[in-house]
């Protein structure tokens, strides 16, 4: 078990090992690496190329499912027709939700939860009724779970989790075809062994007997991908199953600067569940870390455009600088600011677009509603957020009127009361600016109520929701119409497709902008990370310890990026709520004194 910190050089190890064993006679067919994606799999099998001189070898490299597929083709004939694409995924599980009689709401997000989930219970082996989903209720998430292997058996297809799972099963039940692939694999180098879960890490086992000859390559303090299946317990407990092996620690960082290895080292310290470690820098040069605090949000990005100014105007290029964040839609604040200021930049995160947020749409036509024409569409859309008891019956014209709602329901008096809050509610907000209107749908409204109901039944955290509407009404500030707000909307939006446009049509020299997820395995000369705020990072959702260590983990990663100045940004203020500095800077001791002040000289240790 080689421990690869970062910037230690863990595929040169790998490849260097592959050289190895073939330079000592081990055949080439007989060697196989394992990596997590197709693009790390291709660069290994790349830079193995060149190390040999160019010449074509036998050894296999592939991620786990290329490998898991290629045992399951040739013993049940699968083809690539066999495989259920991403699409089908979505398609199956909205079909199902839909079926279930689910609001239309966030689904995509939603399926996208239950997807992973889905995932969870086939990688982790647990039995559907034993299951406690974290993003719907129990009976709906088992009716989904059990809709979608129906629908799978039905179109005889399988996705990546079962390549996992059958080849498991494979094994148990055959042991020639096992003994045969044992034979044909007798040396398994496994890379990022960090991000394993537990099936492949049995799969693996049984295909290294008996020899046992397995080498792997990981780092458990980078470990960061829990919602897949991964565990730094697996990790941690392979001297444990594996009782003889050498343990090789890569101590020297031959990326990042002493200050950066000495901060990130501290950090991460605070975990309990992890090897420890004594990194050190090989590098020559070193620059003192920048903490920035920042009064609210406008602030911060200011004060990020100011830094990237100063940085490529002192000859540094775009392509080295790093703007990292804990969540997806934090980039886009960012991105739209770069822009502005012309400064190139590619996120490297699919961002959703803020205002097509079944939120934002609400919003808009709850604005739509008070220009008279009480339009269907709009009327139907928020007509019961929150629940107004309003059937859609009731509204069966092209163009609602109050009168006509009345009409409807003159046999149901209770039914008046709802009908007289919401015409109030419309009349209220119909004088006011689009920022006040927001606010006090969501405040008077009982809108917030509404959301903080719809967490509560999705099992997700109200804060989210609560934060992007947030979002949604600051983005309106200073609007005198619903239309002002929607042409800025549209301006934003044409913005954002130049944006893309630009940065598909350049070389790679642009600012990158990414998760803190995504940024693994990178390397820039210059990193921003934003919002190193509680509620941020770590994220709101972790309470438990193990939650807490991975999100610590995140931010090791986060931290590691950097090969010479690391920034680290806070703010005071977050759509008018007071927020704090994230735990994880409490062990970079003298953060508090040296923070520097918007406006200050960059550079303050």
């Amino acid at each position: 078990m080689v421990l690869a910190g970062p910037g230690s050089g863990k595929t040169t190890v790998i490849t260097r090992r592959v050289q190895y064993l073939i330079e000592n006679d081990i055949l080439p067919d007989h060697i196989l690496v394992i990596t997590f994606t197709r693009a790390a799999a291709n660069e290994m099998q790349e830079r193995f190329s060149t190390l040999m001189g160019g010449a074509p070898g036998r050894v296999s490299f592939g991620t786990f499912h290329a490998i898991f597929f290629q045992i399951l083709k040739h013993a049940y004939g699968y083809t690539f027709e066999s495989i259920l694409r991403e699409d089908e995924r979505y398609r199956i599980v909205m079909d199902l939700a839909r079926s279930a009689g689910m609001e239309a709401g966030d689904l995509k997000e939603w399926a996208s939860d239950v997807l992973a989930e889905i995932s969870r219970v086939k990688a982790e082996q647990i039995p559907v009724e034993h299951y406690y989903s974290v993003s719907t209720p129990q009976e709906l998430f088992r009716q989904i779970y059990a809709g979608y292997r129906k629908k799978q058996e039905l179109l005889r297809k399988i996705d990546f989790d079962d390549m996992c799972v059958y080849t498991a099963q494979l094994f148990q039940k055959r042991p020639d075809i096992l003994a045969a692939w044992q034979q044909h694999f007798r040396y398994i180098l496994v890379d990022e062994f960090q991000d394993i879960n537990l099936l492949q890490y049995q799969i693996v086992r049984m295909l290294a007997r008996p020899q046992d000859n397995l080498f792997i390559v990981g780092d458990d303090d980078q470990s960061i991908y829990r919602f897949r299946g991964s565990r730094p317990e697996i990790m941690l407990g392979f001297p444990n199953d594996y009782p003889g092996a050498k343990i090789i620690q890569l101590s020297d960082n031959y990326r990042s600067t002493p200050a950066i290895v000495a901060a990130s080292g501290a950090v991460i310290s605070v975990n309990k569940k992890r090897y420890r470690k004594a990194l050190r820098s090989m590098s020559e040069t070193d620059e003192p870390i920048v903490f920035i605090e920042c009064e609210d949000m406008e602030t911060e990005m200011l004060c990020l455009v100011r830094e990237i100014r100063r940085s490529l105007d002192a000859g540094l290029r775009p392509s080295d600088i790093a703007v990292l964040t804990r969540t997806n839609t934090e980039g886009r604040e960012p991105a739209l600011r770069l822009a502005e200021f012309q400064i190139p930049c590619r996120m490297k995160d699919a961002v959703p677009f803020l205002w097509d947020h079944w939120i934002a749409q609400d919003m808009i036509s709850y604005l739509k509603l008070t220009a008279g024409d009480m339009e269907r569409q709009d009327f139907l859309r928020v007509c019961n957020h929150p629940n107004r008891y309003i059937t859609r019956k009731s509204a069966y014209a092209k163009r609602i009127s109050f009168e006509g709602l009345r009409a409807y329901y003159r046999d149901k008096d209770w039914m008046g009361q709802y009908l007289d809050s919401f015409e109030d509610l419309i009349r209220t907000i119909k004088p006011m600016r689009t920022y006040a209107a927001i606010n006090y749908i969501r405040k008077g409204g009982g809108y917030d109520d509404y959301l903080r109901e719809y967490a509560r039944k999705r099992r997700i955290e109200e804060g989210e929701l609560l934060q992007l509407a947030d979002e949604i009404q600051d983005s309106s500030r200073g609007c005198r119409s619903c239309e002002e707000w929607l042409n800025r909307i549209e301006t934003y939006r044409k913005r954002t497709e130049e944006q893309k446009k630009e940065a598909q049509n350049r070389d790679s020299d642009c600012v990158t902008l990414a998760t803190l997820h995504a940024s693994k395995g990178l390397e820039f000369t210059q990193v921003f990370l934003l919002n190193v705020n509680e509620g941020m990072i770590p994220y709101q959702r972790a309470f438990m310890e193990d939650e807490v260590e991975e999100e610590r983990r995140l931010f090791y990663v986060g931290m590691t990026r950097a090969k010479r100045k690391l920034h680290l940004l806070w703010v005071k203020e977050r759509y008018n709520r007071h927020m704090e500095p994230s735990r994880f800077l409490a062990p970079l001791r003298g953060v508090e004194k040296a923070v520097e002040k918007p406006g200050e000289k960059s550079g303050k240790n």
